[in-house]
């Protein structure tokens, strides 16, 4: 029997009725989403900026200089980078109206989000079928940059169009600008357009930019691995064509300024003339910056800090040319080389001039020149034995003192060699650097008063070492060769005290001073008796173990050697060899030796070895200082 007419007219009226409440059901589902993508947008960006405003203030790299203000070195960024800041008021109007041209014309105009480009942009990559034109603004660049990935996801552009919009209330449009224009990636590892410039040009004030070179930086972040003109100079140029073109349309340039910028030939500037490599001295200034001012070492990196230090560009060349020498060094071992540090102290003001703590340092690598942690020999000598019984009164370098074996409880010093002389003034037991007169005289003494001298000279000995073994230097903990320098630096300067240092004076990012050295000298010992350990002193090198450190001026100074001492190993082998000395100008202390010192790696070379190294470094160092 066939269904009525109407019944078919119900069916279809039905499966309308239906049809539209699935369309009003996605429709509010629609409106639900879109309510609730918006509350995300105002929250999730409100959130990420307000938690993470620290993000706002860029990471700069640090810059540490020479006395006369040559760069050392600029500390590059987490991730090899640099940036250096430069305020928008230091930007050429030009400049800014070319990245604002090239990348977001409408930015001050829309709240973080350009809509019209947006849609511009679907247009084009539809038409290409590719994904050619992203659309971002610059807000929306800064807000992925500063916040986010570069993954191509629509949840991540929905993130980082809640952050442009957040960032749009927070900050004024000159400061997102500014934001912007130092944060973007400018290729070969350089941050901002004022590190951009210097590394591509040469140019430090951007003021000085040309159209040609504006027009370059300018065309760089749409691809900066690419249109950098160090890594791709053809491409390059394509890029400042274009760029050029749109500066003219935007009314920026004439017709004859663009010919002419287009034609300008690009030449890569010379590399920047940074002072000396200097590795270990940035790492103990960095140190030092830190102790001063209570600001952690990481932050002090990346802060956008000009530390000013008192190194000599001259001196501490001279000391890694000199360190670079093979043939200056003992033969190395079988598993390792022998390695040296070296420090040169300016006993006047207490300047550290020069440092190195290993030979061709990296960052990172051991800083021997101030790790206490190696054994001084008869460098200690002066610091322990004669310098105090000097101070004392009671012997003066003509005294006469005992050489002969002796006992002294179970510990039985012996001279080298086993060789006596009966009896030697102070002075010549010094120059020939016998044991036996030395353990005698810190026993006459006495421990307490040697003890207390030293740390007049800035020693400070544990109480382990309360014995007479460090009469020929066998200490508990060791010392550094910067310690040793210190010390010997208070006979130099005639009985003064200055604590070395290598900072003169710290500034912060806006140029704000933080922190400016106040030289400071105190008398700890005589004249008399600094008077007497130089004229002693002179005569080890003139006469004695230290003729290898003789130089075309007065030298003074001490030799050490700690002996090996282990079994089935040569007779002559060393762990450590040292020279200390100084200068009518300088004093320096020079180390050699293996980090680990085994029967495979130890050194047959002596003491005289240091001493010539001493001479090597010391004379061109100070005969550069001079120019």
């Amino acid at each position: 029997m066939p269904y009525p007419r109407n019944h078919g007219i119900q069916s279809r009226r039905i499966g309308v009725l239906r049809f539209l409440c699935r369309l009003f059901d996605a429709g509010v589902l629609a409106v639900i989403l879109g309510l609730m993508a918006l509350i995300y947008m105002f929250v999730y960006g409100r959130y990420t900026v307000h938690r993470h405003s620290d993000h706002l203030i860029l990471p700069e790299s640090s810059v540490i200089v020479a006395s006369d203000g040559t760069r050392i070195g600029r500390i590059p960024l987490p991730g090899s980078g640099y940036r250096q800041t430069a305020k928008l008021k230091e930007m050429p109007e030009l400049l800014i109206k070319a990245f604002i041209a090239v990348e977001d014309k409408r930015f001050y105009s829309h709240n973080g989000i350009d809509y019209k480009g947006i849609l511009r942009a679907a247009v084009n990559n539809s038409a290409r079928m590719r994904l050619s034109e992203g659309g971002s603004s610059i807000t929306q660049q800064l807000a992925r940059s500063l916040y986010l990935n570069r993954d191509r996801t629509i949840f991540r552009k929905l993130n980082e169009a809640s952050i442009a919009v957040a960032l749009e209330r927070h900050l004024s449009k000159n400061e997102i600008l500014e934001l912007y224009l130092n944060e973007i990636y400018m290729g070969r590892g350089m941050y901002g357009v004022k590190s951009a410039a210097e590394r591509y040009f040469g140019v430090s004030d951007l003021n000085r930019l040309e159209i040609w070179q504006i027009a370059v930086l300018a065309g760089i972040p749409k691809g900066p691995s690419v249109y950098n003109p160090a890594d791709n100079a053809e491409r390059s140029l394509e890029r400042r064509k274009i760029v050029l073109g749109i500066m003219r349309r935007e009314g920026l340039i004439t017709e004859g300024e663009m010919r002419e910028a287009v034609v300008s030939k690009y030449e890569p500037p010379g590399e920047a003339e940074d002072g000396p490599s200097a590795v270990s001295y940035m790492e103990a200034s960095l140190r030092e910056a830190s102790r001063v001012t209570g600001i952690p070492v990481n932050k002090l990196r990346t802060g956008g800090y000009m530390i000013e230090t008192v190194m000599n560009k001259g001196a501490q060349s001279a000391l890694d040319k000199a360190f670079l020498r093979k043939e200056l060094f003992p033969p190395d071992g079988k598993g390792s080389k022998a390695e040296a540090a070296m420090v040169i102290i300016n006993h006047h003001n207490g300047e550290i001039v020069a440092m190195t703590g290993g030979r061709n340092p990296r960052e990172g690598d051991l800083n021997r020149a101030v790790l206490d942690a190696r054994q001084p020999g008869s460098a200690f000598k002066p610091i322990i034995v004669y310098g105090p019984a000097l101070e004392s009164g009671k012997f003066t370098p003509e005294s006469v003192l005992p050489d002969r074996p002796y006992a002294y409880g179970s510990y039985r010093p012996q001279n080298i060699n086993s060789a006596y002389a009966g009896q030697l003034t102070m002075s010549a037991a010094l120059r020939k650097s016998a044991n036996a007169p030395a353990v005698w005289l810190l026993r006459q003494t006495g421990l307490a008063y040697a003890r207390q001298f030293a740390s007049r000279l800035g020693i400070e000995l544990t109480d382990e070492d309360n014995n007479l073994s460090i009469a020929l230097g066998g200490l508990h903990k060791g010392v550094s060769p910067l310690k040793l320098a210190q010390a010997y630096s208070v006979f130099a300067s005639g009985g003064y005290y200055r604590e070395a240092f290598t900072v003169r004076r710290i500034t912060d990012r806006h140029g704000i001073l933080l922190y400016e050295h106040a030289p400071a000298a105190s008398r700890v010992i005589s004249a008399r008796t600094a008077g007497e350990m130089t004229a002693m002193l002179r005569n080890v090198v003139q006469e004695g173990t230290g003729i290898k450190a003789q130089m075309n001026r007065p030298v003074a100074g001490k030799t050490g050697t700690t002996e090996l001492d282990l079994p089935a190993t040569d007779r002559k082998a060393n762990r450590d060899i040292w020279f200390v000395g100084y200068t009518p100008e300088w004093t320096a202390a020079v180390w050699i030796g293996f980090d680990r010192t085994d029967r495979d790696n130890y050194m047959t070379a002596g003491s005289g070895t240091a001493a010539a190294l001493f001479a090597r470094v010391m004379e061109p160092a100070l005969r550069q200082a001079q120019r």
